[in-house]
């Protein structure tokens, strides 16, 4: 009978295990994790350690340790992923009228999950600032405190909440410089605007998706209250600000066997950019949001190739199509598996 017992024991330890890790595999717990990956925006994640790459990799000179670079482009990475949970937990009340079928209105990731994950995620964005250089870690808080900012105060503001996501990109650019330079150096600072521009640009032509959920829960953003068109203008000026940012700083800095690489990822940029814009200066105010999610699309993957720019002049054009290329792949790839559904149309993409 001991013996029997013993195995039964035994039997057990193996099984609970397994089970276990069955149930991974059930709809729920397939439910709970792709609602997880949904939240995280897998085609815009890689962006943010680009950026902060491209910091440290300019703030390095080409002689800056693997691991610190690797801090510069995970610490944004985390950054970015807290400003999704808590950024879709603030936005619950609209999401649930205007894109039900985002994870929390859908009830497959409850709101305390996604505030304990985006909290985790800023603190694992603290403690690499702390392992780095811990000046960073000011600018780390400043990052958490923008992100709930604004998603809970201007992003029903109009401008001022498209101006503060703007200034989070750049932010998280300076914090890549800082983990191999004890403060931001001058070429560093010089680059930022290019990104708190291009970004406020990029969030502006966010908001072109959801005017009639904005507007039917009192958020004031600008095409709420400007309109479309002056919406458009808006970030069309504010994008040539980022471009022009680039070519100039870019002119100044660049030695002789960078630039072409530099202009080269610039002027692909540049011919994204004014595709897009061509389609958003023929926006129809009757039918924008299918329009709106469309030209974003274009631009979650142009703002990885201007990138492209300011890490070619850190890291040379070979190193930077090699890693460029594998990223541009699986943005595209996972944006057009997975966007639509979480934006929460279902107007086919082919009506475009």
């Amino acid at each position: 009978m001991t013996d029997l017992a013993t195995r039964g024991k035994a039997g057990r330890m193996i099984r609970q295990p397994l089970v276990a890790m069955t149930k991974m595999f059930t709809p729920r717990w397939r439910g709970s994790w792709f609602a997880h990956l949904q939240t995280w925006r897998p085609y815009t994640v890689w962006y943010a350690g680009l950026v902060g790459l491209a910091g440290g990799v300019l703030a390095g000179q080409g002689h800056a340790a693997a691991w610190l670079l690797a801090v510069a482009w995970g610490g944004p990475t985390l950054g970015w992923l807290a400003g999704h949970y808590l950024g879709d937990y603030f936005d619950r009340d609209l999401d649930a009228v205007s894109k039900p079928r985002r994870p929390i209105p859908s009830g497959r990731l409850s709101s305390a999950g996604a505030v304990t994950a985006g909290t985790l995620c800023l603190i694992g964005f603290s403690g690499l600032a702390l392992a780095a250089n811990q000046r960073s870690v000011v600018l780390v808080a400043a990052i958490g405190a923008g992100i709930v900012a604004y998603s809970r105060f201007f992003k029903a503001r109009g401008l001022a909440g498209n101006v503060t996501r703007g200034a989070l990109t750049s932010m998280a650019f300076v914090f890549g410089s800082m983990t191999v330079s004890p403060w931001p150096p001058l070429e560093v600072i010089a680059f930022a605007p290019a990104f708190w521009a291009h970004d406020t640009a990029s969030n502006l032509i966010g908001t072109l998706r959801d005017v009639d959920g904005d507007r039917a829960c009192g958020y004031h953003t600008m095409p709420v209250r400007r309109g479309v068109a002056a919406t458009v203008r808006a970030a069309a000026a504010l994008y040539a600000v980022s471009l022009l940012n680039v070519a100039v700083v870019g002119s100044l800095l660049a030695q002789e066997a960078a630039r072409p690489g530099v202009f080269a990822f610039l002027f692909l940029a540049t011919g994204m950019g004014l595709a897009d814009f061509m389609l958003l200066f023929r926006f129809s105010p009757q039918s924008p949001p299918l329009l709106a999610l469309h030209a974003h699309e274009v631009l979650v993957l142009e703002r990885l190739v201007l990138t492209g720019s300011l890490l070619a002049l850190g890291m040379g054009l070979t190193t930077t199509v090699a890693l460029l290329a594998p990223v541009l792949l699986l943005s595209a790839v996972t944006q057009a598996l997975m966007r639509t559904k979480h934006e929460g149309t279902d107007t086919p993409r082919r009506a475009l």
